[in-house]
């Protein structure tokens, strides 16, 4: 029988929301060459970085505020102007959003979530975050529902499955709408 766990406190929350959002950068599909959505440093483990945080904060913006602006996405997200329009490039270039000119301001651009559903969003909405997790875990990845049988560590497997239904409450409970009710 396990032990009642003690509550987080609020810096083992935030550490906590940090390895998930490193897991979460881990299990994202790299974006094809020449896509123009890799840009930023590729590290030695073959993955892009360099703005995966911001680009994902920005759509995130887009999609709850139709017809918005750089400055505005600035202004809510607390990310640097020049962060956001690199982020607002590399999202256009892949398809996510549109831009259209201002007609109150011809300099700047509104900028909305794509109207069709470019191939990399769909490659992205079909990532599983299993094997990330696992290598989080310390298991060697996804394995069978047969593991045991075929050699593999069933305690990896109950961890594997206990961390991602945790998940799925969290992620129920927890939307990205959640942070609006927290104090600005």
């Amino acid at each position: 029988m396990s032990q009642p766990s003690q509550p987080l406190t609020p810096v083992e929350l935030f550490l906590l929301g940090r390895t998930l959002m490193k897991i979460g950068e881990e299990a994202l599909p790299e974006p094809a060459l020449g896509t123009g959505t890799g840009t930023g440093s590729r590290t030695g483990g073959g993955t892009f970085r360099g703005g995966t945080r911001a680009v994902l904060v920005v759509l995130s913006d887009v999609y709850a505020h139709a017809d918005t602006t750089v400055g505005a996405i600035a202004s809510r997200t607390g990310l640097p102007q020049s962060q956001v329009s690199g982020a607002v490039a590399r999202l256009k270039e892949s398809g996510s959003i549109e831009t259209a000119p201002d007609p109150a301001d011809g300099r700047r651009q509104l900028i909305r979530q794509a109207a069709a559903v470019s191939e990399r969003v769909e490659e992205v909405r079909g990532a599983g975050i299993e094997e990330a997790l696992a290598t989080a875990l310390g298991a060697s990845g996804t394995r069978s529902a047969n593991s045991a049988e075929d050699g593999g560590d069933a305690d990896a497997d109950d961890r594997l499955r206990e961390v991602t239904e945790a998940l799925a409450v969290l992620a129920r409970h927890l939307t990205p709408e959640s942070v609006s009710r927290l104090r600005p």
